[in-house]
Protein backbone atom coordinates (compact mmCIF):
# COMPACT_ATOMS: atom_id res chain seq x y z
CA UNK A 1 0.00 0.00 0.00
CA UNK A 2 1.23 3.50 -0.79
CA UNK A 3 2.23 5.33 2.13
CA UNK A 4 -0.20 8.88 2.07
CA UNK A 5 1.66 11.82 1.87
CA UNK A 6 1.25 14.55 4.65
CA UNK A 7 -0.14 17.68 3.64
CA UNK A 8 3.28 19.83 3.97
CA UNK A 9 5.14 17.36 1.22
CA UNK A 10 2.05 18.41 -1.21
CA UNK A 11 2.75 22.30 -0.84
CA UNK A 12 4.80 23.09 -4.06
CA UNK A 13 7.12 25.97 -4.03
CA UNK A 14 6.86 26.17 -7.60
CA UNK A 15 2.37 26.44 -7.66
CA UNK A 16 -0.12 25.95 -10.81
CA UNK A 17 -2.50 28.77 -9.12
CA UNK A 18 -0.96 32.12 -10.29
CA UNK A 19 -1.47 30.57 -13.87
CA UNK A 20 -4.80 29.26 -13.53
CA UNK A 21 -5.48 32.40 -11.60
CA UNK A 22 -4.65 34.95 -15.24
CA UNK A 23 -6.68 31.98 -16.98
CA UNK A 24 -9.82 32.93 -14.79
CA UNK A 25 -9.11 36.76 -14.80
CA UNK A 26 -8.86 36.61 -18.53
CA UNK A 27 -11.63 35.30 -18.96
CA UNK A 28 -14.68 37.25 -20.54
CA UNK A 29 -17.75 35.09 -19.20
CA UNK A 30 -18.87 35.76 -15.43
CA UNK A 31 -16.72 33.59 -13.20
CA UNK A 32 -16.61 33.37 -9.99
CA UNK A 33 -14.30 31.80 -7.46
CA UNK A 34 -15.16 30.99 -4.44
CA UNK A 35 -13.19 31.68 -1.27
CA UNK A 36 -11.50 28.48 0.15
CA UNK A 37 -11.15 27.40 4.14
CA UNK A 38 -8.22 26.64 4.89
CA UNK A 39 -8.91 23.36 6.92
CA UNK A 40 -10.75 21.77 4.17
CA UNK A 41 -8.59 22.47 1.73
CA UNK A 42 -5.56 20.65 3.93
CA UNK A 43 -7.73 18.04 4.23
CA UNK A 44 -8.93 18.32 0.08
CA UNK A 45 -5.30 18.18 -0.82
CA UNK A 46 -4.39 15.40 1.59
CA UNK A 47 -7.22 13.39 0.05
CA UNK A 48 -6.91 14.18 -3.44
CA UNK A 49 -2.90 13.26 -2.84
CA UNK A 50 -1.35 16.02 -5.42
CA UNK A 51 0.72 18.80 -5.15
CA UNK A 52 -0.03 22.47 -5.84
CA UNK A 53 2.22 21.68 -8.60
CA UNK A 54 -0.34 20.20 -10.53
CA UNK A 55 -3.57 22.26 -11.84
CA UNK A 56 -5.84 20.02 -9.77
CA UNK A 57 -3.76 20.76 -6.41
CA UNK A 58 -3.84 24.04 -7.34
CA UNK A 59 -7.89 24.30 -7.45
CA UNK A 60 -8.20 21.93 -4.53
CA UNK A 61 -5.67 23.45 -2.39
CA UNK A 62 -6.72 27.76 -3.57
CA UNK A 63 -10.49 27.36 -4.18
CA UNK A 64 -13.56 26.92 -2.73
CA UNK A 65 -14.67 25.55 -6.56
CA UNK A 66 -15.47 28.14 -9.37
CA UNK A 67 -18.40 28.62 -10.42
CA UNK A 68 -18.27 29.35 -14.39
CA UNK A 69 -20.63 31.27 -17.13
CA UNK A 70 -23.32 32.23 -14.33
CA UNK A 71 -22.93 29.20 -12.55
CA UNK A 72 -23.58 26.88 -15.56
CA UNK A 73 -20.16 25.20 -14.78
CA UNK A 74 -19.49 24.09 -11.43
CA UNK A 75 -15.37 22.84 -10.89
CA UNK A 76 -15.25 21.64 -7.93
CA UNK A 77 -12.66 22.99 -5.67
CA UNK A 78 -12.16 22.05 -1.68
CA UNK A 79 -16.07 23.38 -0.76
CA UNK A 80 -18.00 26.18 0.04
CA UNK A 81 -21.43 27.18 0.89
CA UNK A 82 -22.36 28.31 -2.59
CA UNK A 83 -20.67 24.82 -3.68
CA UNK A 84 -20.49 22.12 -1.10
CA UNK A 85 -19.24 19.18 -2.73
CA UNK A 86 -15.17 18.54 -2.46
CA UNK A 87 -13.16 16.73 -4.62
CA UNK A 88 -12.85 13.60 -3.73
CA UNK A 89 -15.21 13.67 -1.62
CA UNK A 90 -18.07 13.74 -4.18
CA UNK A 91 -17.05 10.66 -5.29
CA UNK A 92 -17.62 8.75 -2.27
CA UNK A 93 -20.51 10.05 -1.60
CA UNK A 94 -21.88 8.76 -5.25
CA UNK A 95 -20.53 5.15 -4.23
CA UNK A 96 -17.78 6.08 -7.47
CA UNK A 97 -14.18 4.60 -6.86
CA UNK A 98 -11.36 7.50 -7.65
CA UNK A 99 -9.60 4.93 -9.05
CA UNK A 100 -12.73 4.49 -11.67
CA UNK A 101 -12.35 7.94 -12.50
CA UNK A 102 -12.58 11.06 -10.06
CA UNK A 103 -15.16 13.55 -11.08
CA UNK A 104 -13.97 17.22 -11.35
CA UNK A 105 -16.88 19.46 -12.68
CA UNK A 106 -20.57 19.25 -13.64
CA UNK A 107 -23.73 21.43 -15.68
CA UNK A 108 -26.65 22.57 -14.91
CA UNK A 109 -27.76 19.78 -16.38
CA UNK A 110 -26.63 16.86 -14.96
CA UNK A 111 -23.47 16.65 -17.47
CA UNK A 112 -20.28 15.09 -15.61
CA UNK A 113 -16.65 15.92 -15.85
CA UNK A 114 -14.19 13.73 -14.53
CA UNK A 115 -11.02 12.30 -14.90
CA UNK A 116 -10.49 8.91 -16.08
CA UNK A 117 -8.50 6.45 -13.57
CA UNK A 118 -9.34 3.49 -15.47
CA UNK A 119 -13.00 3.25 -16.20
CA UNK A 120 -14.21 5.60 -19.16
CA UNK A 121 -11.45 4.97 -22.04
CA UNK A 122 -8.46 4.43 -23.42
CA UNK A 123 -6.37 7.17 -22.45
CA UNK A 124 -6.22 7.11 -18.33
CA UNK A 125 -6.02 10.44 -17.53
CA UNK A 126 -8.13 12.78 -19.73
CA UNK A 127 -11.35 14.60 -19.34
CA UNK A 128 -14.21 12.88 -20.20
CA UNK A 129 -17.71 14.00 -20.74
CA UNK A 130 -20.86 12.36 -19.37
CA UNK A 131 -23.29 14.28 -22.15
CA UNK A 132 -27.19 13.72 -20.74
CA UNK A 133 -27.92 14.66 -24.58
CA UNK A 134 -26.60 10.92 -25.58
CA UNK A 135 -26.44 9.44 -21.93
CA UNK A 136 -22.74 8.60 -23.23
CA UNK A 137 -19.46 9.57 -21.82
CA UNK A 138 -17.17 11.01 -24.47
CA UNK A 139 -13.62 11.75 -24.68
CA UNK A 140 -12.71 15.42 -24.50
CA UNK A 141 -8.92 14.92 -25.25
CA UNK A 142 -7.92 17.12 -23.19
CA UNK A 143 -5.89 16.86 -19.80
CA UNK A 144 -6.62 18.28 -15.74
CA UNK A 145 -5.65 21.43 -16.92
CA UNK A 146 -5.90 22.06 -20.14
CA UNK A 147 -10.01 21.62 -18.99
CA UNK A 148 -9.85 24.85 -16.74
CA UNK A 149 -8.31 26.52 -19.39
CA UNK A 150 -10.93 25.54 -21.29
CA UNK A 151 -13.86 25.95 -18.90
CA UNK A 152 -12.18 29.59 -18.36
CA UNK A 153 -11.26 30.36 -21.79
CA UNK A 154 -12.72 27.85 -23.94
CA UNK A 155 -16.17 28.24 -26.26
CA UNK A 156 -18.79 27.16 -24.12
CA UNK A 157 -21.67 29.03 -26.24
CA UNK A 158 -20.40 26.48 -28.93
CA UNK A 159 -20.19 23.51 -26.79
CA UNK A 160 -23.57 24.22 -25.19
CA UNK A 161 -25.56 25.42 -28.20
CA UNK A 162 -28.15 23.13 -28.76
CA UNK A 163 -29.01 22.84 -25.16
CA UNK A 164 -29.36 26.23 -23.96
CA UNK A 165 -32.57 28.35 -23.61
CA UNK A 166 -33.39 32.21 -24.15
CA UNK A 167 -33.67 32.70 -20.10
CA UNK A 168 -30.93 30.27 -19.09
CA UNK A 169 -28.97 32.73 -17.73
CA UNK A 170 -32.06 33.75 -15.39
CA UNK A 171 -32.61 30.28 -14.82
CA UNK A 172 -29.17 29.47 -13.52
CA UNK A 173 -28.77 32.21 -11.30
CA UNK A 174 -31.73 31.47 -9.21
CA UNK A 175 -29.73 27.86 -8.78
CA UNK A 176 -27.59 26.56 -6.09
CA UNK A 177 -24.51 24.81 -6.29
CA UNK A 178 -25.79 21.16 -4.96
CA UNK A 179 -28.92 21.06 -7.66
CA UNK A 180 -29.03 20.68 -11.36
CA UNK A 181 -31.93 21.20 -13.49
CA UNK A 182 -34.14 17.83 -14.28
CA UNK A 183 -34.97 17.85 -18.12
CA UNK A 184 -38.44 16.26 -19.29
CA UNK A 185 -38.74 15.54 -21.53
CA UNK A 186 -35.23 13.87 -21.45
CA UNK A 187 -32.80 15.55 -23.50
CA UNK A 188 -31.49 12.18 -24.75
CA UNK A 189 -35.40 11.76 -26.12
CA UNK A 190 -36.30 13.41 -29.78
CA UNK A 191 -39.30 15.51 -27.97
CA UNK A 192 -36.32 16.55 -25.36
CA UNK A 193 -34.18 18.31 -28.12
CA UNK A 194 -36.22 21.04 -28.02
CA UNK A 195 -34.59 22.62 -25.23
CA UNK A 196 -37.04 26.06 -25.15
CA UNK A 197 -40.46 23.59 -24.80
CA UNK A 198 -39.62 21.31 -22.13
CA UNK A 199 -39.81 21.06 -18.58
CA UNK A 200 -36.71 22.06 -16.17
CA UNK A 201 -37.33 21.94 -12.67
CA UNK A 202 -34.67 21.90 -9.75
CA UNK A 203 -33.24 18.92 -8.24
CA UNK A 204 -30.71 17.69 -6.03
CA UNK A 205 -27.23 16.82 -8.29
CA UNK A 206 -26.71 13.39 -6.46
CA UNK A 207 -30.56 12.48 -7.49
CA UNK A 208 -30.34 13.29 -11.59
CA UNK A 209 -26.70 11.24 -11.23
CA UNK A 210 -28.48 8.30 -10.19
CA UNK A 211 -31.30 9.09 -12.26
CA UNK A 212 -29.11 9.34 -15.59
CA UNK A 213 -27.57 6.30 -14.34
CA UNK A 214 -30.39 4.33 -13.35
CA UNK A 215 -31.31 5.31 -17.59
CA UNK A 216 -27.97 3.96 -18.54
CA UNK A 217 -28.07 0.74 -16.80
CA UNK A 218 -31.58 0.12 -18.49
CA UNK A 219 -30.50 0.93 -21.64
CA UNK A 220 -27.60 -2.01 -21.19
CA UNK A 221 -24.97 1.22 -21.82
CA UNK A 222 -21.53 0.07 -19.92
Amino acid sequence: MQQMRPYRELLSDDPAWPEIAAQAAASTRATTILPRDAAKAADCLERLQVTTRSALGAIAHETGGVLVDHGWLRVLGSGHARLPRQLGEWNEQLGVPVSDFLIVADDVLGGVFAIDGDALGAVRGNVHYFAPDTLDWEDTELGYGAFVQWAFTGDLDKFYEDVRWPSWRDDVDKLDGDHALHIYPPLWTPEGKAISTTSRRPIPVAELWRFNMDIRARLGRR
